[in-house]
């Protein structure tokens, strides 16, 4: 029996209540109890005191393992499990499968962008069932809980990605749903922003949104346009979902581009709005640039862009590419046409909105890394310690433990997965202890492969799986799980 006692630590419990101090116990990877001071008698109701391992938690706070909500973690928890950039941020739990983008039902040696975003090795899985197994073989250091990829069943099944689907075509992308569903998917993500999707239309999105519906799942998506439709592409997305009657989730919500800037009032109100109507939620990752695969329509000589990975020129990753386009004597466009294929980061976004999506009640947070580009946004490094160090202790947006539950109880909530993202007896024990006076990212885009600092001890169902001092234990804790 492996009994870990945590004493005297700040408890922010994930649920959004104040934090109160005390003492937790785990247990065979459970929470056993929780106590403003656990007796001896119930310490040693699981054993004699020389079992127990026994961590001072004075001066730091215990919280629920922080729930990454937007990874693309698809194929990285099967090659790389020990997953440090997420265990050293206190992430315990990962979504992987967003933006429509998943590693089944595809099976090629060559995947299409965007599907290239999760590397080149794993697309080996015919059903969704047979990739949840393999997350179970690998045993990741993480826990791993899955999306089922829109643009993937579109990559199966459509002979050609420029229109919509037939009705047969949408008959057969039901039968892995179904399928999906049934083994344990959270629900359906899409990403029409990409042109491999782009020609979805409702009629073909919502009977599987439906689907979705009737097994109680949920749908996150990568909307049509960030940029000048922003506000009529989350109209759709909205739109899809009700008429599905899903809950829907706006995936990594911005305002991207100058013209934009300034609009989150607007965006959130909308949100507020349906909100009334509908089960809405968003995510969000903490920067004012995104990364994607290399676009060149997406390079309009205003913001700057910098490229992570280049297939054709890897020796102009961490450049920008308006230094490049001078350096070749183009513009930015036939630059990043000469690039491909490619990723970058993209500063889109302001400041202003970053913040005001991030303080929002009901957002949550998400990386949104790409743990496959060898240079990486460094959001993959950094995004949850950032929360803390930026939202919560320096610009003061929101308390302690609204960010906390942004990072836990709201998102265990939203997607529908039971016993993880609070500290309460019976729950899973997915552990962070943190210290709030020092817990902040390094990561940057200059240097973005950093460990954070003050993420002092994790807990992956009960099993210490990262120190600060010692970094990854290599304990394989992890667990695939399943919605419900």
């Amino acid at each position: 029996m492996k009994v870990t006692w945590l004493r005297g630590g700040l408890i922010v419990d994930g649920t959004s209540a104040p934090g109160w101090k005390g003492d937790v116990l785990l247990v065979d990877g459970r929470i056993a109890a929780l106590a403003t001071q656990l007796s001896a008698a119930q310490r040693d109701a699981f054993g004699p005191a020389s079992d127990v391992e026994e961590i001072d938690c004075t001066g730091k706070v215990i919280a629920p393992g922080f729930i990454d909500v937007h990874t693309h973690d698809d194929a990285t928890v099967l090659d790389m499990p020990q997953n440090l950039p997420k265990l050293s941020q206190g992430v315990t739990t990962v979504i992987v499968g967003n933006c429509g983008i998943s590693l089944a039902p595809v099976v090629t040696d060559a995947p299409i962008a965007p599907l290239s975003l999760l590397g080149d090795k794993q697309f080996r899985f015919h059903s969704f069932a047979q990739y949840a197994d393999a997350v179970d073989a690998s045993e990741p250091c993480v826990n791993v809980a899955a999306l089922f990829g829109h643009t993937a069943l579109r990559v199966k099944h459509l002979s050609d990605l420029n229109r919509a689907a037939t009705v047969d075509e949408r008959n057969a992308m039901l039968v892995d749903v179904r399928e999906a569903m049934q083994a344990g998917a959270l629900g359906l993500s899409s990403g029409v922003f990409y042109e491999q999707a782009f020609a979805a239309d409702m009629d073909e999105l919502v009977p599987l949104a439906s689907e979705v519906a009737r097994q109680g799942g949920v749908y996150a998506t990568h909307i049509r346009s960030e940029l000048e439709t922003l506000l009529p592409s989350m109209m759709e997305a909205a739109e899809t979902a009700r008429h599905a009657g899903v809950p829907v989730i706006f995936s990594h919500h911005k305002c991207c581009g100058p013209s934009n800037w300034g609009r989150a009032k607007e965006t959130l109100a909308l949100i507020d709005q349906l909100a009334l109507q509908q089960d809405a939620g968003l995510d969000v990752y903490p920067y004012t640039a995104g990364s994607t695969v290399l676009r060149p329509d997406l390079a309009d000589g205003v913001i700057d862009i910098l490229i992570t990975n280049s297939e054709s020129h890897p020796e102009m990753m961490g450049r920008y590419l308006k230094d490049i386009a001078e350096e070749w004597g183009v513009d930015q466009q036939e630059a990043a046409e000469r690039l491909k294929p490619g990723n970058a980061c993209y500063f889109q976004m302001c400041d202003e909105d970053v913040d005001r999506v991030v303080a929002h009640p009901q957002s949550m947070i998400g990386s949104d890394g790409l743990p496959h580009d060898v240079r990486p946004h460094p959001r993959l490094w950094g995004a949850f310690p950032r929360v803390l160090a930026s939202y919560w202790r320096e610009k003061q947006l929101m308390s302690m433990e609204q960010a906390v539950h942004k990072m836990t109880g709201l998102s265990a909530r939203r997607f529908r997965i039971p016993d993880r993202g609070v500290l309460r007896e019976g729950a899973h024990a997915d552990v962070v202890v943190f210290d709030p006076a020092r817990v902040r990212d390094r990561a940057s885009f200059e240097d973005p492969i950093q460990f954070s600092e003050g993420i002092e001890h994790v807990f992956v169902n009960g099993v210490l799986s990262y120190t600060e001092t010692g970094r990854g234990t290599n304990a394989r804790a992890g667990r695939f799980v399943r919605r419900g």
